[in-house]
């Protein structure tokens, strides 16, 4: 196995201490001392903090995805089975006590002044991308309105993250699942794709 590059040693720091500590708590120095370098030797890699918080969101992105794939693939019985299977799985997780939540939504909480900002761009791309994934699932259990159904999904995910994170009871993703399952299983079906 390669030895990690500077700069992914730099996003792996990133990553550990934005997700536990939100992206202002979190100086470019603590990172660098985290990756064990010079702020110096992080200005050489990443222009600007702005651009180190955009790593970090890239470097979440796909893990993230796959997460959700798996706990998907992992779940038995039907699709809306498989859809409640994801949420269940957060609230497994969800009740670590170093759970802090969504790092795509804190961030963009955290910078909901800034719209252009390139990790608020790359949080809805994320997000987007998780919509597209749901809706494919649906699509091929024959759902007609796949889309609509994906982004109703995705907001009972995203919301679950908000409420669990404001009263620390994973409980509430468990029955954001089970009104996914009722929305999953009772949405209209044509053909299978």
């Amino acid at each position: 196995m390669e030895p990690l590059s500077t700069r992914e040693r730099i996003v792996i720091a990133a990553n550990r201490l934005f997700y536990c500590e939100g992206i202002r708590a979190v100086s470019v120095d603590a990172v660098a001392a985290e990756a064990g370098l010079t702020k110096r030797s992080l200005y050489y890699h990443f222009d600007s903090k702005d651009d180190l918080v955009a790593a970090y969101l890239a470097y979440r992105d796909q893990p993230n995805l796959a997460g959700f794939q798996r706990s998907y693939e992992a779940a038995d019985g039907s699709v809306a089975d498989k859809i409640a299977g994801i949420f269940n799985t957060l609230a497994e997780s969800a009740a670590h006590p170093k759970w802090t939540g969504c790092g795509f939504l804190r961030t963009s909480a955290e910078l909901a002044n800034l719209p252009g900002h390139p990790a608020i761009v790359l949080g809805a791309a994320h997000k987007k991308r998780i919509e597209a994934w749901l809706a494919e699932c649906l699509a091929a259990d024959g759902i007609v309105d796949a889309g609509t159904l994906a982004r109703q999904i995705r907001l009972l995910l995203d919301g679950c993250f908000a409420v669990v994170m404001l009263h620390r009871d994973p409980s509430y993703m468990r029955d954001a699942g089970s009104a996914a399952r009722v929305l999953v299983a009772s949405a209209p079906r044509g053909a299978s794709a």
